[in-house]
């Protein structure tokens, strides 16, 4: 009976302890309930982001997507009898099915004769060239992991109510031929590629590639600048200002040459997520005597993200005409990018980077955009390569928002004559 006793009294206390944790919870539980009816019933249906995008939806178009089913139908047969869709062809010639397909950016039509690109809003260009980097390797890939897992996105997005495939047209001219191990022929490439490019009116999209590819990019810009100019707006952890390093301009380099060249003053450089242990003395002294702008995580995170692109955008347009943005992906906490070559713990949440670019984009005239240093080979579930993608789908949906894609005409600042490298006396 003792022994009977003991194990009901165990029971018992078993039992009293359990009901003494659950009312808590309940109690807990209950107020919570409570208190989330209260808050939303102060909610507006009609005002919430997601119920606007729904009505953004339905005023879009279906043109663009019509248009690429009867493509299809027409180049790639019909489909067997029996599949029901008859929209679906045999072979496969648009955005589905998102695993199949040749790889051009968001499956893009592949432009063959760039001669033509003018004819399109948006140009896609790869740069696969990581002979300028000091560390990882890798970057080569960078172009062809883009577009591989861009083919996992559509070309519409739910928040803003755009639909790229609607409201602009994109196309993908495949990559620059670049030289490996040599920096400075693939340097002339890339700025004879991309001068064309802006030249033609179709909007530059440069998808890396390492970091060394910034001066060769903007010096193509700046050949069809006349006499305007141009400010950079550079996210990344590290600098990127040293005259040389290893004794070649590589990717540690590429602003210290941008800026020397007239058309891209370095007071309207702007770098915004600079820190941790990979920024080379070097690189700081130029900074330092060329007062080039720089905001930390830390000051960005102090003066909150709507005062950082405030920042940004009025130190970039004091006196140019256009932006270029330069988006290094290891200005992204390397925990959600560790796909690249200099990978740097502290940097910017997506959510954080992205934010800053989308309102950049819609308040400045830019003129170019460049996703560098994705590393496929030390990639995880393809998630760096993702984020480089957003980066440049945000830009476009944004482009978009704010009126600046499709053009209705050739941008004022692009001169119509090339013009040889102006370099500034005062850096030279």
């Amino acid at each position: 009976m003792t022994q009977e006793w003991l194990q009901l009294a165990r029971a018992l206390v078993f039992a009293i302890a359990f009901f003494l944790r659950l009312v808590p919870f309940t109690v807990c539980l209950e107020t919570m309930t409570e208190d989330n009816r209260s808050s939303s019933a102060g909610v507006d249906p009609a005002a919430t982001e997601a119920q606007q995008a729904l009505q953004r939806e339905n005023a879009l178009p279906f043109t663009g997507w019509q248009q690429e089913v009867s493509r299809g139908l027409e180049f790639g047969l019909e489909a067997a009898d029996s599949i029901r869709d008859r929209s679906i062809p045999t072979f496969s010639r648009g955005e589905l099915p998102h695993y199949a397909g040749i790889n051009t950016f968001l499956k893009a039509p592949y432009l063959e004769d760039v001669r033509k690109v003018g004819e399109y809003d948006v140009a896609i260009v790869g740069v696969p060239h990581d002979s300028g980097t000091t560390y990882r390797p890798g970057t080569r890939f960078g172009p062809q992991g883009i577009r591989r897992i861009s083919a996992l996105y559509t070309p519409y997005n739910f928040e803003l109510g755009v639909d790229l495939r609607e409201q602009i047209t994109l196309c993908d001219v495949g990559d620059i031929f670049t030289i490996p191990a040599n920096n400075e022929k693939s340097f002339d490439q890339i700025s004879k590629g991309i001068a064309h490019i802006f030249h033609s009116g179709a909007f530059p999209i440069i998808l890396g590639g390492d970091h060394s590819i910034g001066y060769p990019t903007v010096r193509g810009v700046c050949r069809h600048l006349g006499d305007k100019k141009v400010g950079i707006i550079h996210f990344d952890r590290h600098v990127d200002t040293q005259e040389t390093d290893l004794d070649e301009r590589m990717h540690t380099c590429p602003w210290f040459h941008a800026t020397n060249i007239k058309n891209a003053p370095p007071h309207n450089l702007v770098q915004l997520g600079i820190g941790g242990w990979q920024v080379p003395r070097q690189g700081v002294k130029v900074c330092r005597e060329r007062a080039t702008n720089i905001l930390t995580v830390t000051d960005i995170m102090d003066i909150g993200l709507d005062a950082a692109v405030d920042f940004a955008l009025e130190r970039a347009l004091d006196g140019t005409d256009c932006v270029y943005i330069s988006f290094d992906i290891d200005c992204i906490d390397a925990g959600f990018v560790p796909g690249t070559g200099w990978p740097e713990p502290g940097g910017l949440l997506p959510r954080e980077a992205l934010y800053l670019l989308s309102r950049i984009v819609r308040k400045a005239p830019v003129c170019g955009l460049e996703v560098v240093e994705v590393s496929p080979p030390y990639d995880v579930s393809d998630i760096t390569s993702l984020m480089a993608t957003r980066v440049i789908c945000d830009t476009l949906a944004n482009l978009v928002v704010s009126g600046q894609l499709p053009r209705k005409e050739k941008p004022a600042y692009i001169h119509p004559e090339a013009q040889p490298e102006l370099l500034t006396e005062e850096w030279t």
